[in-house]
């Protein structure tokens, strides 16, 4: 390592702990995978830094994390995950969700068990998923997968906390065990919208046909969540009954409804998928959801199994396109002896009754 890097990096730990000024984002990257002298460096100082400056400087790594998934900031949150303080400990561990380290698994079972702060046990138990999802693919040896999976579901059955047994349920939902059905159905048909939107997370996870039905249902609900949740559901069992639906929630007033139903006509694959998603494309001027619709055809070109799927292989509306268009909204109408039945009035007060009187048009808890 040379003099110059030691010093840029010094700089940095010096603008870390001058607490008067704010620190400047350019030195977020000089962060990912640290070690070595500079992680000492950084470990040293961590414990002269103000507990504000804690929390936002994960809160910043975390985002960028997201942003750019070839930043790694391990290091940093394998050494705040013990902190004092709770918001700290949960940045710490969503810093570590995506590591595939399998040390991190009774670290994250003991915050799970013992943390005495509920976001900081929801956060532990998102961090298990992956790792349930290894051990369906047999990717994770041993007595971890039981261990793992007995937390999380004796978490989602009895933790005091509904935002704890929610996450539970989610990364337990990639198990096939047979303790795990039970308990979605439980949180579905608690009536909460919480617990139903978490128990529709799980139902797509488990890739169990079971939940078609009551997924393909749900795609017609008042809340937003519960469309999107379902929405991404269908794609990840690949319910190829529900892209009439799909198609129609491509175009749903929630940006959160709408992008997952877009992946999920990319998961799903097929004609109408690939023609509505160029459609999409070329319609929208919204440069965002634009690369999220063509993040979507790439996936498509995948799931197809195709060498390639241009942007412009979708052709401009013609004749042809609007009887095709034609013929399948009379095969999805409410009229239709397929599968129209789901959207009919009747299937829509049978789900008004289940949620109760209070349905709203909007639920702003899970849009945060």
């Amino acid at each position: 390592m040379s003099d110059s890097t030691e010093f840029e990096f010094q700089t940095l730990i010096d603008a870390l702990m001058d607490q008067e000024i704010p620190f400047d984002p350019r030195y977020l990257h000089r962060l990912s995978d640290l070690e070595g002298e500079d992680l000492l460096l950084f470990q040293e100082a961590w414990s002269q830094v103000s507990l504000a400056r804690h929390q936002t400087l994960l809160e910043d790594l975390n985002e960028l994390g997201e942003a750019d998934d070839l930043l790694s900031f391990e290091n940093i949150g394998r050494h705040a995950i013990n902190d004092q303080d709770a918001l700290v400990r949960t940045l710490a561990v969503q810093l570590l969700w995506e590591f595939e380290a399998r040390d991190l698994i009774p670290i994250f079972i003991d915050l799970l068990v013992s943390d005495p702060v509920p976001e900081v046990r929801a956060a532990a138990a998102t961090g298990l998923g992956l790792f349930v999802y290894h051990a369906e693919i047999e990717k994770l040896p041993g007595e971890y997968p039981d261990k793992i999976e007995k937390a999380l579901l004796h978490a989602a059955a009895k933790d005091q906390s509904e935002l704890v047994q929610c996450r539970a349920l989610e990364s337990v939902g990639y198990s096939s065990r047979e303790e795990v059905a039970p308990l979605i159905d439980a949180a579905f048909t608690s009536g909460g919208h919480d617990k139903m939107a978490s128990a529709l997370i799980a139902m797509g996870r488990s890739m169990d046909p079971q939940w078609q039905k009551t997924i393909l249902q749900m795609l017609n609900s008042k809340i937003p969540i519960l469309r999107a949740e379902a929405a991404r559901a269908a794609g990840e069992i690949g319910i190829e009954e529900s892209i009439p639906s799909l198609v129609e929630l491509s175009d749903d007033s929630e940006q959160i409804v709408r992008y997952a139903a877009i992946w999920s006509l990319s998961e799903i694959g097929g004609d109408r998928a690939k023609h509505t998603l160029g459609q999409l494309f070329r319609e929208t001027d919204d440069d965002q959801e634009a690369d999220f619709i063509e993040g979507a055809i790439d996936n498509i070109a995948f799931s197809d199994g195709m060498q390639s799927f241009s942007l412009f292989d979708a052709p401009e509306e013609s004749p042809e396109d609007e009887l095709f268009e034609m013929l399948i909204s009379q095969e999805s109408s409410p009229e239709s002896d397929g599968n129209g039945d789901l959207n009919s009035d009747q299937g829509d007060d049978d789900w008004q009754s289940l949620l109760g009187d209070d349905i709203l048009d909007t639920d702003e808890d899970f849009l945060d």
